[in-house]
């Protein structure tokens, strides 16, 4: 747990710090998102099939599975401004490779090697607000800071209306544009860089000095730890899969809308997470009761399924319902993360549950394109998309048991106490 005499960053300076990563992090989660708005385009104009498109996140978190570990690891060692410049430079090169040819392998690689820098990229972002509020306001800035990363989604979401003129002229100049806002992400993390060495020096060092590494330390986190991480890979892999993935195409092929309103109706989830994720981080700060609350997110995710899967009129319920758990998930889990571990072994903690989460990721979007192709889902085939929907809805099922394991290991306790022996 940080240390109790260990002051918060407060005042302009702490402020500036989280404005540059809440940039930083727009950027990344635009790119991230930008493949499900295009989707269609690319089935229609360069032949890729569902499994092609699943692919192209999948690869994203693939090579996470190994490299997100030694990324957390490299964050503890060299601090979270100087990864985040150096994953941000990496991101914006494999934004500018995906956008520049219509052949699949090479897409494919472009894609990959965004992933390699956005998951450490990730982390270091978090590492950052922990430096600057490793005591008080953590929850907050993590949701403020997360929130801006969810307009970057809202945002590609909704590009097929405000940037219509993009999409008309085919499937390459929106990828072109997530290439620009992917520089601009670039841009901000080498200015955090240089304003955390300025204005944060030797204490951002000292809070998250790097010891040596030893499995012995990952293994004993704790029975909490391990609970929450199994909910973690569950909770990610249908969000990531479904919203980022195939939602949009499922709306339009599985229940009729045109691509702008999908793409609307889709982002309904990152509307509600815009403004939900601060609330909720403010009211984990205030009451410690992040496993009641991380319970009842994880619950909303399975009951949102259900309901789109049932009719039309329940997309937009639906979507809002995904929104909220997508605000109260990450608001009470990744600060619970810093009261169960020691600040020196925050990147190594996270970068272990990443590295699980991303062969989840993986894993769900190469599943979920695999059924919408065997069951040859498709507009003519709207049925053809239960399948999929049923293995997302049992998946976020399983990840609700072990939101409430967590919670039962501590029944009503504060995140001290989940750190406790």
């Amino acid at each position: 747990m940080p240390s109790s005499s260990t002051s918060d960053s407060s005042g302009p300076k702490g402020w500036i710090a989280m404005g540059l990563v809440a940039l930083a992090l727009f950027g990344n989660f635009y790119v991230y998102d930008s493949v499900g708005p295009v989707a269609e385009l690319l089935v229609q104009q360069l032949g890729f099939t569902d499994t092609q498109i699943g692919s192209l996140n999948a690869i994203y978190s693939i090579p996470n599975v190994v490299l997100i570990f030694v990324g957390g690891v490299l964050v503890d060692r060299f601090g979270a401004g100087r990864m985040l410049m150096l994953t941000g430079a990496t991101c914006l090169l494999g934004a500018v490779v995906t956008a520049t040819t219509p052949h699949f392998i090479p897409m494919a690689a472009g894609r990959l090697l965004f992933g390699i820098g956005a998951e450490t990229f990730n982390i270091a972002s978090l590492t950052a607000v922990t430096a600057w509020y490793p005591v008080r306001h953590t929850a907050l800035m993590m949701g403020l800071t997360l929130g801006a990363g969810r307009v970057g989604s809202f945002a590609a979401d909704l590009s097929p209306a405000w940037a219509s003129w993009v999409y008309a002229r085919g499937w390459q100049p929106p990828l072109v544009l997530s290439a620009v806002i992917a520089a601009t992400s670039f841009v901000a993390s080498a200015g955090y860089w240089w304003f955390e060495r300025r204005y944060l020096g030797d204490r951002a060092r000292e809070a998250h000095a790097a010891q040596p590494f030893s499995w012995r330390d990952a293994l004993g986190f704790g029975v909490p730890y391990w609970y929450l991480l199994s909910l973690c890979v569950l909770w990610y892999a249908v969000m990531l899969a479904f919203r980022s993935t195939f939602a949009i195409k499922y709306f339009q092929q599985g229940h009729g809308l045109s691509l702008a309103a999908a793409g609307a109706i889709n982002s309904y989830v990152f509307l509600a997470a815009l403004f939900a994720t601060p609330l909720f981080g403010w009211v984990c700060d205030r009451t410690g009761r992040y496993a009641g609350m991380l319970a009842f997110g994880a619950l909303l995710l399975p009951v949102s399924l259900l309901v789109m899967s049932a009719s039309t009129l329940g997309l937009g319920l639906g979507t809002v319902l995904i929104g909220i758990s997508f605000s109260l998930v990450p608001a009470a889990m990744w600060p619970m993360v810093s009261r169960l571990v020691e600040p020196s072994r925050f990147g190594t903690a996270i970068g272990l549950m990443w590295v699980a989460q991303n062969a989840g990721i993986a894993g769900a979007n190469l599943a979920a394109g695999w059924l919408n192709d065997v069951y040859g889902a498709s507009a003519a085939n709207p049925a053809g998309y239960k399948p999929m929907m049923t293995f997302f809805t049992g998946a976020s099922a399983l990840g609700f048991v072990f939101a409430v394991l967590l919670w039962r290991h501590r029944p009503g306790a504060a995140a001290p106490s989940l750190a406790e022996p």
